[in-house]
């Protein structure tokens, strides 16, 4: 079993930018479908992005697509998200996820979730 645990996440103005890190333990990613979600409060969580277990294929929801990257280190154990250009409306929690039962990155069902780390966006 893999334990995953994110950091990265604070507060910063609208227009600017952070990075996730999200950093497994137990078991070695490379066998993980990975990806993140987000959930602001009173909503749903909701998916982010995922990427595939070599890292060579990345799928993003339409919100975040052309300012944020998905992206993971086998070697450090670690799975990242770039977020750019962000505005109030990304304020959330953001979730990472792992799942080896399935490698489809088109897939929003994971095995294993991280406790979250808060990225608040001011105006």
């Amino acid at each position: 079993q893999v334990q995953l645990v994110e950091s990265g996440g604070g507060l910063v103005q609208a227009g600017g930018s952070l990075r996730l890190s999200c950093t497994a333990s137990g078991r070695t990613i490379t066998m993980y479908r990975m990806g993140w979600f987000r959930q602001a409060p009173g909503k749903d969580r909701e998916f982010v992005a995922a990427i595939s277990r070599s890292g060579g294929l990345a799928n993003y929801e339409d919100f975040v697509q052309g300012r944020s990257t998905i992206s993971r280190d086998n070697a450090k154990n670690t799975l990242y998200l770039q977020m750019n250009s962000l505005t109030p409306e990304d304020t959330a929690v953001y979730f990472c996820a792992a799942d080896s039962l399935r490698q489809s990155i088109i897939l929003r069902t994971y095995q294993y979730w991280g406790q979250g780390t808060q990225v608040t966006v001011s105006s």
